[in-house]
């Protein structure tokens, strides 16, 4: 059973780590851009890589080129951790609570080669 773990893509609003950090210190959640990630400007193929390698999921606002580099990656046989979009109707706190749910009752494995919704509560 491998933790959850986030990479927050460069146009998720930077107040959501500051956010998630706060409801759980213990929580590992970086950004595009932050030491040791994927920097600003990186392509989705190369992010999708990089958090696999890495054991994080992906958490962004990208509905149209992300969900297709993940099925491009899937049709090569090439595994990716999931990711996770996030619903621009949901307030910063609402986000926040369902990325802690999750981290809180699941476990890496379960979101291999998948994309969620969220909030996954409703779907």
């Amino acid at each position: 059973m491998t933790e959850i773990r986030y990479l927050l893509d460069e146009h998720v609003d930077p107040k959501l780590q500051a956010a998630l950090r706060r409801r759980r210190p213990e929580l590992d959640v970086m950004r595009i851009g932050s030491p040791g990630a994927p920097t600003f400007g990186s392509d989705d193929i190369h992010i999708l890589e990089w958090c696999y390698r890495e054991g994080v999921i992906l958490v962004t606002n990208n509905r149209s080129s992300m969900p297709v580099h993940l099925g491009e990656r899937m049709e090569q046989g090439l595994p990716c951790n999931g990711i996770f979009i996030l619903n621009d109707k949901l307030s910063l706190g609402e986000i926040a609570e369902e990325l802690e749910l999750i981290w809180m009752v699941t476990d890496l494995e379960e979101h291999i080669n998948l994309i969620r919704y969220l909030p996954i509560s409703e779907g």
